[in-house]
């Protein structure tokens, strides 16, 4: 059965006894909300787990307790570069501020030694289980598997994580990752043993050597590298206390940048060696038998390689399970050492890990020994393999109907109620908005327009758009959930379906196909990108005045980036000022092509400017908010995109003179504005491509329907060999086109902008050009009717060749691409 987390604390242990009075002083001023002149403040231990002390803390007045935990480095001498909190409290901070891996809140990090002898954090207590055996005795078979399934999905996300992205990306080198903890381990091996006390294990150097001359190619390029946890196995997690998922991730001292499979070995231990707290080791799962439930260790490695991307480890998986095996030995040897020394963490029960090292390098020895460690292919494909023979070996069809970018049935019907609604309101409705557009009121909003956007919300075809990575900062910084709590309707209305980047991709598709459509879902550029901004990094204070508007469909936003005197394409060139005057930041410059900002809705600007002209070429831009009805912010001008001005929306030159703006209006800090720029050329500008596609096949449709209702030279057009052959190869291009967005979305999810960027630069060279294509040919089939705005096709036209530009020039892509292309060429 699982230990519920307040269970597993015991009286202090003698060598970990804590200055209470200086500890209850440090936490009054330093943790939020905490309880001021308690009546109660008790510290007891937790047994489990034996490297950094850990302590449950509980405070309050009356029958009003709070509970929170204190981790702390161990006192006396240590090994190099163990027991390290500030890494422990910066992973955690920055996985539980920016994305959906579920991690305890972190409160305050000291490293001042005078306040309880060590540095220490202080976190949130979870009330939750932790299953301190692996096989899970008491549990009910159904559920093994369904908390093994979670176990997978948890360490998934962890490896999902965009370490760029969220603040770690010099948390560790990437490259060489288990060549380096080879040689660390083997030192720390040596270290403890080097007085005798534990004697050293001639295996282990054999172990030592076998590793060292199997490392996996892919470790010494880093490529593939991310977060790894380190000691990541069933009892460092927190499952919610009826539900079988995961609450909270315990125990990150060991995590840093790396090979990620490390972890994953080290996860599926217990398929090998049983490590528990008797006085020897049991041999694992696959020795003595699975216990009814727990799936298989390939099922459990095919569950995490399909939640994570990462591809089948059968080659390698005996290198990693030895991997991790040496390096159990030698954090055992480590602890033994401690315990001998009278300052181990584990008490009485650190006496039998001098036992468990070599067992686990006998266990080492033995699996590399082995012929076979693991199947190889995976478990779903062995079962579409066997697939292919039915009754008498009849061959059957192997290919699964529904494909690779096939979306799900939600999406589908989601997909189905987007295509009615177009059909119903949309379309019906494009002639009555173009007719306003054209007219002396153009800007301003069409009645209807409102009224759709109504509609549209009720219809839960409101933001769609949103991440629910994005989402889950956004609610937790607002409305104080966490990454997995459960919102009501409202709140779930106002931060979309929760669907990933590819689930949005075939609905954005939809959307595209109408110039108007997006606007009315409130999915439509610039908005998207500035709300993604704001979900990614704006702080509590600015989402509520601004991104809560602006998710309502209250309010409107722009970019102000490109200035009419320099190539913005390159983002260090920005000239624009943002000097900081006390309180206040002043802002002087011009800006062109600020989109959306002639809307009589629009009400805040995201102005990229330098705060610091000295400061290194990627530290001199910040982004800050501006409220458009700032004084000395002055609309000069529409500019018009090949005779479309786009009104209502827009697109305008603004001056900038003197405008006082308040400092709280900053976003993420000075000198963030070319690192917020990167991270927004990811979801936001991936839609454009998404909506490229929706506008080739409205192209293609009103080629179709004109060639086969027009007549030329005697015969309809559809007659043409030239026109069917040119219409074929439109169809090609728009397929193949279609697949790259969905890959570029796909590994978006996966992957994170950074490692998706390649990718995502094709699509967005790819998508335009293609676009242009289809809609060229479409005009061409239309002769004359083409060019005028009878048609939809000369103002799609326009936007998909302002695309090329305004996403970013082709040239910028083409390059990044090649770049890609001769790195992996020098691996």
């Amino acid at each position: 059965m699982a230990s519920r987390t307040g269970d597993l604390v015991s009286p202090f242990q003698p060598a970990h006894q804590l200055d209470l009075d200086a500890l209850l002083r440090y936490a009054s001023v330093n943790v939020s909300d905490f309880p001021r002149s308690p009546s109660k403040f008790t510290i007891s231990q937790f047994g489990h787990g034996q490297s950094n002390p850990t302590f449950l803390m509980e405070v309050g007045s009356g029958a009003a307790v709070k509970r929170y935990v204190l981790r702390k480095k161990p006192a006396g001498k240590l090994l190099e570069s163990a027991h390290a909190v500030d890494r422990e409290f910066q992973v955690l901070r920055a996985l539980g501020d920016h994305t959906v891996v579920p991690v305890p809140k972190v409160f305050c990090l000291c490293n001042d030694p005078n306040v309880i002898g060590t540095a220490f954090y202080i976190m949130e207590f979870l009330e939750g289980r932790i299953f301190i055996d692996s096989k899970l005795p008491g549990v009910p078979p159904e559920r093994r598997r369904a908390i093994y399934r979670a176990t997978a999905k948890t360490l998934a996300s962890i490896h999902s994580a965009n370490v760029d992205m969220i603040g770690l990306g010099k948390y560790g080198r990437r490259d060489n990752y288990c060549r380096r903890q080879i040689e660390r381990w083997a030192r720390q091996y040596i270290a403890s043993t080097a007085e005798g006390k534990p004697a050293s294990n001639p295996k282990m150097f054999r172990l030592i050597d076998w590793l060292r001359q199997n490392i996996p190619p892919e470790d010494s390029s880093g490529v593939a590298a991310g977060i790894v946890h380190g000691d990541f196995r069933i009892d460092n997690l927190v499952f919610h206390p009826t539900e079988d998922r995961v609450i909270g991730i315990l125990d990150w001292e060991l995590s840093t940048l790396g090979n990620q499979m490390s972890d994953v070995a080290h996860c599926c231990l217990p398929y090998t060696v049983v490590i528990g707290q008797n006085k020897h080791l049991d041999a694992g799962f696959e020795v003595t038998g699975i216990p009814e439930g727990i799936p298989s260790q390939a099922e459990f490695l095919d569950d995490y390689c399909s939640a994570s991307g990462n591809p089948w480890p059968a080659k390698v998986w005996k290198f990693y399970v030895a991997f991790a095996l040496f390096r159990g030995a030698s954090i055992c040897t480590g602890i033994y050492n401690r315990w001998l020394l009278g300052n181990a963490s584990g008490g009485e029960r650190a006496r039998y890990v001098g036992n468990h090292a070599n067992e686990l390098i006998n266990f080492a020895m033995d699996f590399i020994a082995r012929k076979s460690v693991l199947p190889e292919n995976p478990p779903s494909v062995a079962q579409a393999d066997a697939k292919q023979f039915g009754n008498g070996n009849k061959i059957q069809n192997i290919l699964d109907e529904r494909g690779r970018f096939v979306p799900s049935q939600r999406v589908l019907e989601l997909r189905n109620k987007l295509i009615k609604f177009m059909e119903d309101y949309i379309y019906p409705n494009e002639k009555e908005f173009e007719k306003l557009a054209q007219s002396d009121a153009r800007w301003t909003i069409h009645p209807e327009e409102e009224r759709l956007r109504e509609l549209a919300r009720k219809e839960g075809l409101w933001n769609l758009w949103i991440p629910f990575d994005s989402a889950a900062r956004a609610r937790k910084l607002i409305f104080g959930e966490g990454p997995n709590s459960i919102s009501d309707g409202g709140r779930d209305l106002l931060f979309g379906a929760g669907l990933s980047n590819l689930e949005y991709g075939y609905l954005c598709e939809i959307m595209g196909r109408s110039f108007w459509a997006p606007q009315i879902f409130n999915c439509s550029a610039p908005d998207t990108g500035n709300m993604e901004v704001l979900l990614r990094y704006g702080n509590k204070e600015q989402l509520e005045e601004w991104l809560i508007p602006l998710l309502e469909g209250k309010i409107r936003s722009a970019f102000a980036m490109t200035e009419p005197q320099v190539a913005s394409s390159e983002a260090t060139n920005i000239e624009c000022s943002i000097k900081r005057q006390g309180d206040s930041y002043i802002i002087n410059g011009n800006k062109w092509w600020t989109s959306g900002a002639m809307d009589p809705r629009c009400r805040v600007l995201i102005v990229m400017g330098k705060t610091d002209f000295s400061a290194a070429k990627h530290k001199q831009q910040s982004m800050i908010l501006v409220d458009i009805k700032t004084p000395g912010v002055h609309i000069k001008r529409p500019l018009l995109v090949f005779g479309f001005d786009d009104a209502p929306h827009g697109h305008a030159e603004i001056s900038f003179e003197n405008v006082c703006v308040p400092a709280k209006n900053i976003l993420l800090g000075e000198g963030r504005g070319f690192e917020i720029a990167q991270g927004r050329l990811g979801p936001g500008r991936l839609h454009h491509c998404m909506r490229l596609i929706g506008a080739a096949e409205r192209g293609m449709q009103l080629m179709a329907e004109r060639a086969l209702s027009r007549k030329a030279f005697g015969k309809f057009i559809a007659q043409h060999g030239s026109f069917l052959s040119e219409m074929a190869k439109c169809r090609i291009e728009l397929e193949r086109t279609r697949l790259l967005v969905l890959e570029a979305a796909d590994q978006l999810d996966r992957l994170g902008n950074k490692k998706a960027r390649g990718t995502i630069a094709m699509a967005k060279v790819a998508a335009p050009n293609m676009a242009l294509k289809v809609l060229d040919m479409a005009i061409q089939v239309h002769g004359a009717a083409g060019f005028s705005t009878d048609t939809v096709l000369s103002h799609l036209w326009a936007t998909a060749r302002t695309l090329r530009v305004a996403d970013g020039p082709d040239d910028v892509h083409l390059g990044t691409i090649a770049k890609l292309e001769l790195q992996r060429a020098k691996l």
